[in-house]
């Protein structure tokens, strides 16, 4: 693999080390800045938000800038929202740092797929695209814990002000090892935004919102579960939530290889595997060595599906890949609030605290369900006029192959 990747890695190694450890720093935030843990909680939507937001509207901002230079500014906007949070005097002021922070999110891993792609062979796409996101799973098992270790101990601020150094690092790395791409036969905004309503982009759009809010409706509730189910104490919550991480790097490491000799195929057998491995979580969550098993394999199965979502709507909206993939990225964070939103009403009903774990099978479920029916739809209605990228070195060919 060629060495550009790893600069998009530590990109998203930061990335991903912001987006969750927030989650680990509320008490600590909540206690500083003199509010409650709940009110807190919004500094995580405040993220997610900013994500939802700017994936579409930063793509457009920069759809005539050259790749290279967008990432680098991508990336700095993400460092200064991070040091923004890091030096906040309040609550408010850390609310627009977040939101700030997560602004270039989606439309940097939607930019930074799109280079991947073209650092390889067609062949070797997937896997381009799962290295880059190996950097976010391993920020959960190592950013995430460390960086919560340190702002328990030396305060919230220290943390964002490491990730503001690791965004200085990927920038020198990106700007070091991210060739001059051609940019040549980039489509139009409105060609864009045209190729984000066809049917099966759409599909793909709605197997990943319904199908991995199932991974975010049992995380968000994993920490409870493990407690007040397992058993675990507060204390073996870094290594629970290091372990999901390992499942979700094994899923990253498997799912590139896979998802490029057979794409939908992939799908279907993560999704599979994901909606059995959370149905059998509401029993094994009751015993510690099948639960720490199930966590793992959750994460993988969970992250297995991701690649193939991916590299599937830049497929599909191959004439806007930019723009499909970073709105993958929004679909991905309406995932994660629809997931926990589900996941909290069936806990606030009274259904116990394994109730995640069965609301989450059935989205699992649903999003199986989604991405079954594509496929079937794709192949009893191809498109009609499909669009494919022909990759020759550095330069790229938009052809558009039109059939009768």
């Amino acid at each position: 693999m060629p060495l550009a990747l790893l600069a998009l890695a530590i990109a998203a190694f930061g990335i991903g080390t912001t987006e969750f450890v927030m989650m680990g720093l509320l008490p600590n935030v909540a206690d500083d800045l003199g509010t409650s843990v709940p009110t807190a909680g919004h500094l995580v939507s405040a993220y997610a938000i900013g994500v939802v937001v700017g994936a579409p509207l930063l793509t457009a901002l920069g759809t005539r800038v050259p790749r290279k230079r967008m990432l680098l500014a991508l990336m700095g906007l993400f460092t200064l929202g991070n040091l923004a949070s890091a030096l906040a005097p309040g609550y408010e002021t850390l609310l627009a740092g977040r939101f700030l922070a997560g602004l270039p999110h989606g439309a940097f891993f939607g930019l930074g797929a799109v280079v991947a792609t073209r650092l390889v062979a067609p062949e070797r796409r997937a896997r381009a695209v799962a290295s880059m996101f190996l950097g976010l799973t391993v920020a959960t098992i190592v950013g995430v814990p460390l960086g919560t270790l340190l702002g328990q101990h030396l305060g919230w601020r220290s943390t964002f002000l490491v990730v503001t150094a690791i965004g200085l690092i990927a920038m020198a790395a990106l700007a070091r090892l991210i060739p001059q791409l051609s940019e040549e036969s980039r489509p139009r905004l409105r060609q864009e935004v045209r190729e984000l309503r066809r049917p099966q982009v759409l599909l793909a759009m709605a197997t990943t919102i319904v199908g991995m809010a199932s991974i975010f409706a049992v995380y968000t509730y994993l920490s409870s579960m493990m407690t007040k189910v397992t058993g675990f104490s507060d204390s073996a919550m870094t290594l629970v939530l290091a372990l999901f991480g390992v499942g979700m790097t094994l899923g990253a490491l498997i799912g590139g290889p896979l998802a490029d000799r057979a794409l939908r195929p992939t799908l279907y057998g993560a999704l599979t595997g994901l909606t059995a491995m959370l149905g059998l979580f509401h029993f094994t969550a009751e015993h510690k060595a099948t639960a720490l098993a199930s966590v793992v394999l959750i994460g993988m199965a969970g992250f297995l599906a991701c690649t193939p979502l991916q590299v599937l709507v830049m497929e599909k909206a191959s004439a806007a890949p930019t723009l499909a993939a970073s709105s993958t990225q929004s679909a991905f964070n309406i995932a994660n609030a629809f997931g926990a939103w589900a996941a909290g009403a069936a806990v606030s009903a009274g259904w116990g605290w394994t109730a995640p774990a069965t609301v989450a099978a059935v989205l699992a479920g649903g999003g199986l369900v989604i991405a079954v029916a594509a496929g079937l739809l794709d192949r009893a209605r191809p498109d009609r006029s499909e669009s494919r990228v022909v990759a020759t070195g550095e330069r790229a060919v938009l052809e558009d192959v039109h059939t009768s």
